[in-house]
């Protein structure tokens, strides 16, 4: 590591430090030439998830454009942040756990519709009529009819 001081490379590790998530090291480094201090953080390099797009088109992976989208469809709604930011934690882990460089955007748009169908149901239509590109008003309908069936008691 080169000291931002003087430009030497020769220095020495006083202290390293984990973040609370576990995923960066702190250093606290001291150059042996001009003893001046200075701190790094090492953290993993990670290779970015390639979504597959219903063009064939191909996007980088962004947490902010989906959250974006979830926070659209639970506008008005009595939705905590940190239930949408849970999703969000736990959907990232499953796709990098995957290994997989290219993944279709169908497969994350269908575990989107399955936790707000969980959570709640109008956020659950607000999302799926733009995923599913509602048309017209048969098309809220139908959506809205298959969605009573299933919580009709039995």
């Amino acid at each position: 590591m080169k000291c931002p001081f003087c430009g030497e490379i020769d220095n020495k590790v006083i202290d390293s430090r984990l973040s609370k998530d576990g995923d960066v090291i702190r250093r606290r480094r001291e150059c042996l030439v001009c003893s001046r201090r200075f701190t790094t953080y090492e953290h993993i390099e990670e290779i970015p998830v390639m979504l597959i797009k219903k063009d064939g088109r191909r996007e980088a992976f962004s947490r902010e454009k989906l959250r974006s989208g979830i926070q659209k469809a639970c506008q008005k709604r009595n939705i905590s942040i940190n239930i949408v930011e849970e999703f969000l934690d736990e959907l990232e882990r499953d796709l990098r756990e995957t290994g997989e460089k290219e993944i279709p955007s169908h497969k994350i748009g269908e575990k989107v519709m399955a936790k707000l169908h969980e959570i709640d149901d109008v956020a659950y239509v607000r999302f799926a009529s733009v995923y599913r590109e509602f048309k017209d008003v048969n098309d809220f309908v139908s959506e809205l009819k298959s969605l009573l069936s299933k919580h009709k008691p039995e």
